[in-house]
């Protein structure tokens, strides 16, 4: 059976697929257009960018494609609202927040006619977003890469919000690999749609350094790890010599913070040091923030086959949500 549209505020995704926002480079216009063109919605990370690049990359997006472009802007930024207002006045169709929570963002997103989209890990977050005027949720579980808010699993924490929520969509995250899954999680658990981050990385066009994709390709389960965050949650990344001496409490705090990018930071290291060095392919000393199942996957693949895969095999199992 064919796959339903996703549809957030004013817009219509002919897939009902979201791919993930990643910081920083990770997902930047090159990965974006190519999945809006693809029928999904294409995300550009917006967190720890200078504000002049963010807006130049949105409207690069927005002139190579008709689709759907977002950008995600983690709430612990310290310039988020300055990111935010100014992706909206780039013409970022809709903004992805989430790594803490802001009640004033729906204001803005209702005074721009912007769709808020709120990436929640707990049925009191999704009902309170819900209320005060998201677009659509996404459930994130403890699966994904990157900052979590929980450690329940997607299959046990997706219900207990789908309880909750009823007005809006509701989009499942958090170590989905395939269609197969994606037609799991909307026949048997009712979601409206999926977000993936992590299978977006090893496409063609992610812009990475090849070495991180490398990384992702040899990585067994076992050298996807916890780590601990100066944005203060838990974050899920691949095991690098960076990471085990952070595991080993070794001192790693910087001199001087030349970024200044977070509201609260603890100082035990600079993210975003760490995250521009693995996008550059530094893996002594990079930070390769990756999914649970990245194991599972063995291939670079265009953003095209991605999507050809996901929907084939979706669509090869789906039936209707139960």
């Amino acid at each position: 059976m064919k796959l339903p549209p996703l549809k957030i505020g004013s817009f219509t995704a002919p897939v009902p697929l979201i791919q993930g926002g990643m910081s920083i480079r990770v997902s930047t216009a090159a990965l974006a257009v190519p999945v809006a063109r693809s029928g999904g919605i294409g995300t550009i990370g917006g967190s720890g960018l200078p504000l002049e690049e963010l807006q130049a990359d949105i409207r690069k997006a927005k002139s190579e494609t008709d689709g759907i472009i977002a950008v995600n802007i983690m709430f612990a930024m310290q310039n988020f609202y300055n990111l935010v207002m100014g992706s909206i006045e780039a013409g970022v169709d809709m903004i992805i927040t989430g790594a803490g929570f802001s009640r004033d963002i729906f204001k803005i997103g209702k005074e721009t006619n912007t769709p808020i989209v709120s990436i929640v890990s707990s049925p009191a977050f999704a009902r309170l977003a819900e209320k005060l005027g998201a677009a659509a949720i996404i459930v994130e579980a403890k699966e994904a890469g990157g900052h979590l808010g929980t450690d329940q699993a997607l299959r046990d924490l997706f219900p207990e919000i789908r309880k909750v929520v009823k007005k809006v969509p509701l989009i499942a995250a958090g170590g989905i690999t395939n269609g197969f899954e994606m037609a799991e999680m909307m026949d048997q658990y009712g979601a409206d749609g999926v977000q993936i981050a992590t299978r977006f990385v090893l496409t063609e066009e992610c812009s990475v350094d090849d070495t991180f994709k490398q990384a992702m390709l040899k990585a067994r389960p076992e050298d996807v790890t916890l780590i601990r965050s100066p944005v203060g949650l838990p974050g899920r990344a691949i095991k690098t010599p960076f990471v085990e001496r952070l595991a080993a409490a070794e001192e790693l705090k910087t001199k001087e913070c030349r970024w200044k990018c977070l509201k609260k930071c603890d100082h035990v290291y600079c993210i975003s040091d760490r995250l521009m060095k693995a996008c550059e392919g530094d893996l002594e000393e990079g930070l390769f923030f990756s999914g649970e199942n990245v194991w599972k996957m063995k291939e670079i693949m265009t953003v095209q086959e991605v999507f050809d895969q996901f929907v084939s095999q979706a669509e090869s199992v789906y039936k209707e949500p139960r």
